[in-house]
């Protein structure tokens, strides 16, 4: 074993050394297959061709036809996303596709970097290499390169809140950013639970504040669209597509396959299970904030929304990313479950389950009752969501005030004596202290 973990330590450090190197291997993988096996990016499509309506009038009447089972893709956002989408209508399609693949790359990168930023605060200088390494692989998890082939805004809308929370120090732009991002699309309004569980007050009336200037302002430029969507779409989620379908990787989507079909069963079961999800994920985050773990309250939370939304695509699961970043270099990350949550997050991303899924779905004539081998294996995601939380409330968790400590002030060191090995772990029997201070909720 000690042989194992020292050619691991080995081939790390090349990695490590050599991360520039990987990630633009990575890139030049992806360009070729981007031009050898073009997709058609139909979010993107969506958002350059609704965005102009918000000014003209007929947002929500705009589709675009695919096929089945989505067979017309509406535009789905607050009216204020329509607005932050138009300079994309402004620009021929190739460009605006180029563009938007090279600024979902480069948010990656960000996603990557601030989740390690979160993690340790006081970076010790492989976190750049580290986060050039994890952009490299997760160009090929399955949530990334489905948001890159449809040209979503997931990538975008994770670096706006990572960078917020990770890079600033002053209560306004953490808050904003969340703000912001919720403002163009409501799922990462989760991030709210993360400053309210850090106590960053004022950062959390920022938010709301944000949300509330950046929502009037579209309601100033397109009164009737903004009158229809809070009114009326915000609540209708069939309207996005089937919630059945194993696209849809929520918790109520694999339950609705798991009961054969979307009914009253199903309904009880999402019920029932939101009040155990929401006690695990209680759990994971009381866990984190006694040890000042940043990067796990935030993922516990994100892993959270993904579950309890009626809808969350596979592509929305971009948060698979943080996540394994906590599980791999995270105080638990010896742990077993922490270990078995990393392999099923990396087999189930890595081997691209849910597409292969899609397809043999898509080729069923009417699935209703949904079978059973399809519906099990296609709750691979919430399966992978609650196995990191039994990691990110697993062992004995020390709470500071009990044990008369506090947490060690922002310019501490890392406990032990000995230097972390050049893959960024620290070395056998070593462990960093976990206990890392939080923000400080200012001006």
């Amino acid at each position: 074993m000690n042989v194992i973990g020292a050619w691991g330590r080995r081939i790390g450090g090349g990695l490590t050394r050599h991360a520039g190197a990987c990630l633009a291997v990575s890139l030049a993988a992806h360009v070729l297959a981007v031009v050898t096996h073009p997709t058609e990016p139909l979010d993107l499509t969506v958002y350059r061709g609704a965005a102009p309506h918000v000014l003209s009038g007929g947002l929500y009447d705009f589709a675009v036809h695919t096929g089945p089972p989505i067979p017309l893709l509406p535009f789905t956002y607050p009216p204020f996303a329509a607005l932050v989408f138009l300079p994309l209508s402004w620009v021929p399609g190739p460009t605006a596709i180029a563009l938007w693949q090279a600024v979902s790359v480069a948010a990656l990168v960000v996603v990557a970097r601030c989740a390690l930023r979160l993690l340790r605060p006081r970076p010790d200088g492989r976190d750049r290499a580290l986060a050039l390494l994890w952009a490299a692989a997760g160009l090929w998890l399955e949530p990334v390169r489905h948001t890159l082939d449809q040209g979503q805004v997931n990538l975008v809308l994770g670096a706006v809140v990572l960078a917020g929370l990770a890079l600033p120090r002053g209560a306004l732009v953490r808050g904003a950013a969340v703000g912001l991002a919720a403002a163009v699309k409501l799922t990462p309004a989760v991030a709210g639970l993360y400053l309210l569980a850090t106590r960053q007050w004022r950062a959390a009336a920022w938010a709301v504040a944000t949300a509330a200037a950046a929502t009037a302002a579209a309601w100033c430029v397109a009164p009737d669209a903004s009158v229809r969507y809070w009114t009326v779409l915000v609540t209708q989620t069939r309207r996005v597509g089937p919630l059945w379908s194993v696209r849809n990787q929520s918790l109520r989507g694999a339950l609705a396959r798991l009961a054969g079909h979307d009914g009253a069963t199903a309904t009880a079961l999402w019920w029932a299970a939101l009040v155990l999800v929401t006690a695990a994920t209680g759990w994971a985050v009381g866990a984190a904030v006694r040890r000042g773990d940043r990067l796990g309250i935030l993922v516990a939370v994100e892993l959270y929304g993904l579950l309890v939304s009626p809808v969350s695509w596979s592509h929305h699961w971009i948060w698979c990313v943080p996540a394994m970043i906590w599980l791999a270099h995270g105080p638990h990350r010896r742990r077993p479950v922490a270990l078995a949550a990393f392999a099923a997050w990396a087999a189930a991303t890595g081997a691209r389950l849910v597409p292969l899924l899609i397809r043999a779905e898509d080729g069923l004539p009417h699935p209703d009752p949904y079978p059973a081998p399809l519906a099990w294996p296609g709750s691979v995601y919430a399966v992978c969501a609650l196995l990191t939380f039994a990691a990110l409330a697993s062992g004995p968790v020390r709470d500071s005030a009990a044990a008369g400590d506090t947490a060690p002030p922002e310019d501490a060191e890392p406990a032990g004596d000995a230097a972390p090995p050049e893959d960024g772990t620290s070395a056998p029997g070593q462990e960093r202290d976990a206990r890392l201070p939080l923000p400080r909720d200012t001006g």
